[in-house]
């Protein structure tokens, strides 16, 4: 295996932070982007509002991943939250797109981070990367999001965009709120239960974003999930299950609309999302299941 050299925006977030070690764990070099002047030497300074990039540090980088973005239920959505969750994401992939696209030598491959909130609310219907963008906020946001990194595509850089589905982490992301209220068995269904929930454990969705650097016949859309997803009833169940703990309080639909406001919305939408580029390029999944994907998560 040939070291590679791999710039990193998001390196501190929960997906970022453990595709960092699995990289240097296998002696690749790694840059951090980050919104601060550099205090190590592995830190690029960048700033996606203002749409700078110090590109000069970004030389001799064989992939550039772009992971960052503010969090979507970090906060309550405001006007001023809306635009700062699609702010983040579309100026800072332009940034990061002219930043490829300019270089006298540009990377091998950019993978873009995306989400499957892409899809919109597609019900039960299984949708792969066939499928045409929803049209509410988020789904308009990935569309954006996607358009903003074409500056790399028109520079003949590999462009992928990993449509990221819930990440099954104990310590970050959305799932990473609901172990603590499950463990104290608090936990249970939000609304119905029926709406369809895409889910990705923390070690496939790294091994994923590897294979799509590694893969290199791969350009556009690939969606990060499982292969089976699973009802948010069924995913109470098996939080239950692993945890040995009860289930048994509910959130009424009109609850979490007081609560979250718009987001509940995303929240009780369903998406059925499979991800079929991945397995048709030969991507291995250690964790298929819920139940191992939650197990997996415990361990850390």
């Amino acid at each position: 295996m040939t070291p590679m050299r791999i710039a990193i925006t998001g390196s501190t977030g929960l997906i970022g932070t453990a595709l960092v070690r699995s990289l240097r764990a296998d002696g690749h070099g790694v840059v951090r982007l980050v919104r601060h002047l550099p205090r190590h030497t592995d830190e690029v300074e960048w700033d996606p509002l203002r749409q700078k990039v110090d590109a000069a540090g970004l030389a001799g980088c064989d992939a550039v991943v772009h992971l960052a973005g503010a969090g979507v239920g970090d906060h309550r959505w405001s006007d001023a939250y809306k635009r700062e969750i699609r702010d983040s994401r579309v100026l800072g992939t332009a940034a990061i797109a002219e930043a490829v696209a300019a270089m006298d030598t540009p990377p091998e491959v950019f993978v873009c981070g995306s989400a499957i909130g892409f899809y919109g609310d597609t019900g039960d219907q299984r949708v792969d990367e066939s499928a045409p963008p929803g049209d509410d906020f988020l789904a308009r946001v990935c569309a954006d999001w996607e358009e903003a990194a074409q500056l790399a595509v028109e520079a003949g850089v590999r462009t992928v965009f990993a449509r990221t589905g819930l990440v099954v982490g104990r310590t970050g992301g959305a799932w990473g709120r609901l172990f603590p209220f499950f463990k104290l068995g608090l936990g249970g269904r939000l609304g119905s239960g029926r709406q369809y929930w895409s889910f990705i454990s923390l070690h496939d969705e790294v091994a994923a974003l590897r294979h799509l650097i590694d893969t290199e016949d791969l350009t556009g859309p690939v969606n990060l999930t499982a292969p089976e997803p699973v009802t948010n009833r069924a995913a109470t169940a098996a939080m239950g299950r692993v945890l040995h703990r009860p289930t048994p309080f509910p959130v009424p639909a009109p609850a979490l609309r007081i609560a979250l406001g718009e987001f509940a919305d995303n929240v009780l939408a369903s998406q059925r999302v499979i991800p079929q580029r991945l397995m048709d390029t030969g991507f291995t999944f250690a964790f298929p299941r819920i139940d191992d994907c939650i197990r997996a998560a415990l361990r850390g």
